[in-house]
């Protein structure tokens, strides 16, 4: 296997992969922002399907079908009916999945149940708070360039200064790890370039953007920081736990689409929480 060096990725397929991920979304959100809950709901199927294939490692067997069907309906009905829509979906698919798994009988029932609740929370519901942070302007008759595209912009941006703001301290100044048996290449240098870029690009975002409050742009930096950086530790130890590297390889130089969301997933529901009193 080839080494890439103290970053631990292929950095042009990453680079490259990034700006096709990226490019999507901007022409997404260009176009008709309803149009990017179609992007949310394809890697919420993605997502399922790599947990489904991860968690297989121990012999947990998730219920990939009302997963799936039950995380794109969570996404649309919290993009075009709010919070309380968003809930009252995820309950009735967290039973829609019990009951499913019932014809599978008796064995492995509280494992299986347990690991799909598990994973309904991680990614269709935490995803869908990207559809409630989209909402904001509204979901139907609204402006090209609203609340909501640019909300999810700033959230997008802020996680994405995290990891490129850790990276760079990390590989050129990283010395002290901050989790060695979790994720060795995680250093508490990178930490604090992550806090650095996130701070500034918070601050930025929030009053340059989103016409708020220097400090509320400070706030979120501090939230992505620190959300981004347990959503990666949460999902090294899932990996390690699994006894795996990569929750599959479909996007080149980063691994699997799991390894770039838990960051995304962890960041949403504090910045929607934020964005949603204190700015919009």
């Amino acid at each position: 296997m080839k080494d890439h060096g103290r970053a631990g990725r292929n950095l042009p397929a990453a680079v490259a992969s990034a700006v096709v991920l990226l490019g999507a979304i901007a022409a997404s959100l260009a176009f008709y922002k309803t149009a990017f809950m179609v992007i949310v709901a394809i890697a919420v199927v993605v997502a399922v399907w790599e947990l489904h294939q991860g968690f297989a490692a121990k012999d947990i067997d998730l219920p990939e079908q009302p997963l799936m069907v039950g995380g794109v309906v969570m996404v649309v009905v919290a993009y075009f009916f709010g919070p309380p829509a968003l809930v009252t979906a995820t309950a009735v698919t967290g039973l829609a999945i019990m009951l499913w798994l019932l014809h599978r009988g008796v064995d492995g029932y509280v494992r299986n149940a347990s690991a799909a609740i598990f994973a309904l929370i991680y990614v269709p519901f935490l995803g869908s708070f990207v559809a409630l942070l989209l909402a904001e302007g509204g979901s139907t008759g609204f402006e090209g360039y609203d609340d909501g595209v640019r909300g999810v912009i700033a959230f997008v941006l802020v996680t994405i200064a995290s990891d490129i703001g850790g990276y760079v301290a990390g590989v050129l100044f990283g010395k002290h790890p901050m989790a060695p048996v979790i994720s060795p290449k995680k250093s508490w240098e990178g930490f604090a370039g992550s806090a650095i870029a996130c701070v500034v690009v918070g601050w930025l975002l929030v009053e340059y953007l989103l016409d708020g409050d220097w400090w509320v742009g400070i706030c979120l930096g501090l939230i992505a920081v620190v959300m981004a950086t347990l959503g990666d530790l949460c999902e090294s130890v899932i990996k390690r736990d699994l006894g795996i590297k990569d929750m599959s390889q479909v996007i080149p130089g980063h691994g699997g689409l799991m390894d770039r969301l838990d960051s995304l997933l962890a960041t949403v529901a504090p910045t929607w929480l934020l964005l949603h009193y204190l700015v919009f």
